[in-house]
């Protein structure tokens, strides 16, 4: 077993005296130790598949020795793994709220770093799936017979952490689009109230000389030749 990133012994040792009536409590320890595991690296997938691989092996080490009177192992095993699903579930909320600050801070999906952890969070529960599987492949005798329905139930079922991260990545995607197109309005907006502003400013400039053309004198230039042929003649005489 690779060197983990917990204390493998103690795990091991609470799966192998674990009696029947210990699965919550067994759950509860999983869902804690892979979160301090994960908690101390990078939320990466390949931090993930290995953090739930050292916890899977583990469990199986653990159940593989417990030799107690009416232990199930397939239910010891079904503990861990509800265990690591909400530790993956708590990942997967790390993500959202990661996420829906990005949306805020005006990020889209046109960005390669946001696609790919939109991308991550789909592959979570492949991840955590393909990971249980190593784990059962290295087991022998009872204890890999023991992961086998395991195994087939969250094939058919699948995982509440999978369910989430799908629910999520949609969701996520959906507010970015709808950041878009509001960005896009807001443009338009902008743009038309340009357009409006102009229109206005010229249909005032029109309306003022229309006011100025209204106001000047109406009497024509040519009126003031006959007043000064007739002052000549006044003259003359």
């Amino acid at each position: 077993m690779a060197k983990p990133m917990f204390d493998a012994e103690a795990l091991i040792a609470m799966f192998e005296t674990a009696t029947a009536q210990q699965g919550e409590q067994l759950r509860q320890a999983v869902t804690q130790t892979a979160l301090t595991a994960l908690q101390g690296r990078e939320l990466t997938l390949k931090n993930l598949r290995a953090t739930v691989k050292a916890v899977g092996d583990a469990a199986s080490l653990g159940v593989a020795r417990n030799t107690g009177a009416g232990v199930d192992p397939t239910a010891l095993l079904d503990s861990a793994v509800a265990g690591l699903d909400a530790a993956v579930l708590k990942a997967v909320e790390a993500n959202r709220v990661a996420l829906q600050r990005l949306v805020q801070q005006g990020a889209d999906l046109r960005e390669k770093h946001l696609q790919k952890a939109l991308d991550d969070l789909d592959k979570m529960e492949d991840t955590l799936f393909a990971a249980l599987k190593k784990s059962a492949a290295g087991t022998g005798g009872g204890v890999a017979a023991a992961w086998g329905p395991v195994l087939e139930r969250l094939q058919a079922g699948g995982t509440l952490s999978g369910v989430q991260a799908s629910l999520t990545a949609e969701q996520v995607a959906e507010q970015m689009q709808a950041a878009m197109r509001s960005t896009r309005h807001a443009s338009v907006r902008a743009a038309q109230a340009l357009a409006d502003s102009y229109t206005a400013m010229v249909s005032g400039v029109l309306i003022g000389l229309a006011e100025a053309l209204q106001a000047a004198p109406a009497t024509p230039p040519a009126a003031e030749a006959p007043a000064r042929k007739t002052a000549a003649r006044k003259r003359t005489a």
